[in-house]
C-alpha cells in the first residue's frame, strides 16, 4: 500500500485529488479536491456518504436535491487556506449535489460513509471556533469546522490546522487506531497539503508515520508540497514539519467505526512529556494567521 500520494498521483477525472474507501482500502474515509474554472460547475452524487464541501480558494454555490426537497448556499469562501476561515455547505447521503463556481477556484469535499441521514446546512466562517493548539515550536492553529462537537455530522470529523515555519505539529505523535472507551477512538484519516510561497518559491515540509503495534504497519517518512496526501489507516502520525520561512497547512479528514463520533486520542509513551512543557512557553506570536470574522449583528 502507498500512503503518500505525491500531487496528481489521486487525480481522476475532475478531481484533483479522489481518495474512496475503495481506493485507500479501508471503510469509511474519503477526500476530493475539485477544481472549477470560472463560471464551472460539477455535479456528483453522495451516495452512502456525507460531504461537507469546503471552498480552498474562491467562492461557490452548493445545491443539494433529493426526495426531501432542494437546498442551495452561497459559499463567500476565501482567497487562499493562508488568507482566512471559510464557510462550508454540509450535504447528505443519498443526494444529487452540484457546486458552482462564477469566479473559479478549488473546492475540497471532505467525505465518511455513514448511516443516518442529516439536513443539508450552511456552516457560517464566523462559527468556527479557531483554536491555538501548543505552545513555542509546537504552536500550531486549529479550525474546527466540522470537529466533533462542534458541527453535527453521522461519522464525518475534519479541521484545518496551519503551523508556521519552521513549526512543528502533529506533536507529540499521537494515534487512533483501537478502540478503548473513553480514552481511544478508531479513525481512519486523510492529510492534504498546503504550503505558503516565499518570492515565487513553493513551500515545503515533512510527515512522519510509525507503526504502533503488531499488524499496524503503516511506516511514512515523506517530503511534501503542494496537493500532496498523506493516508493513515494507523499508527503514530506526527510530526508535520514545517519548513522555515514557509507556513504549512493540513486539512484532517477522519471517520471510523465507533458509534461515537468522537477524536480520542494516545500520545506516544516516548514523547506524551512534551506537553508539560507547553505551559512554560508563550504561544508563537505569529498566531493565529488569521481569525474567524465576527458574527453579524
Amino acid at each position: 500500500m502507498t500512503y503518500h500520494l505525491p500531487a496528481g498521483k489521486a487525480r481522476t477525472g475532475p478531481y484533483l485529488v479522489d481518495v474512496t474507501p475503495g481506493t485507500a482500502g479501508w471503510g469509511y474515509s474519503s477526500l476530493r479536491v475539485l477544481e472549477l474554472p470560472p463560471g464551472g460547475t460539477h455535479t456528483f452524487d453522495t451516495g452512502d456518504s456525507e460531504w461537507i464541501v469546503l471552498p480552498l480558494s474562491g467562492g461557490c454555490t452548493v445545491t443539494a436535491d433529493d426526495d426531501f426537497g432542494h437546498d442551495a448556499f452561497d459559499l463567500t469562501g476565501r482567497t487562499s487556506v493562508f488568507d482566512g476561515v471559510s464557510d462550508f455547505a454540509y450535504v447528505p447521503r443519498d443526494a444529487r449535489t452540484t457546486v458552482t463556481s462564477a469566479g473559479g477556484g478549488r473546492f475540497a469535499l471532505t467525505g465518511a460513509r455513514c448511516t443516518r441521514r442529516l439536513p443539508a446546512r450552511h456552516g457560517p466562517a464566523a462559527d468556527v471556533p479557531v483554536e491555538l493548539r501548543g505552545t513555542g515550536t509546537c504552536s500550531r492553529q486549529v479550525n474546527n469546522f466540522g470537529a466533533a462537537g462542534v458541527f453535527e455530522c453521522d461519522k464525518l470529523i475534519a479541521v484545518e490546522v496551519l503551523t508556521p515555519g519552521g513549526n512543528w505539529s502533529s506533536f507529540p505523535p499521537h494515534k487512533h487506531d483501537e478502540h478503548r472507551p473513553g480514552e481511544e477512538s478508531v479513525l481512519e484519516e486523510i492529510y492534504y497539503f498546503e504550503f505558503a510561497a516565499h518570492d515565487g518559491t513553493p513551500g515545503l515540509g515533512y510527515q512522519r508515520v510509525s507503526p504502533s503495534g503488531p499488524g499496524r504497519d503503516t511506516d511514512v517518512l515523506a517530503e511534501v508540497r503542494d496537493g500532496d496526501v498523506v493516508l493513515i489507516p494507523d499508527g503514530w502520525h506526527g510530526p508535520s514539519m514545517a519548513v522555515p520561512g514557509h507556513h504549512m497547512y493540513y486539512l484532517n479528514v477522519m471517520a471510523g467505526p465507533g458509534a461515537e463520533r468522537a477524536w480520542l486520542i494516545c500520545d506516544h509513551p516516548d514523547h506524551a512529556w512534551i506537553r508539560d512543557t507547553w505551559p512554560d512557553q508563550p504561544v508563537d506570536p505569529r498566531l493565529p494567521l488569521y481569525t474567524a470574522p465576527e458574527r453579524s449583528a
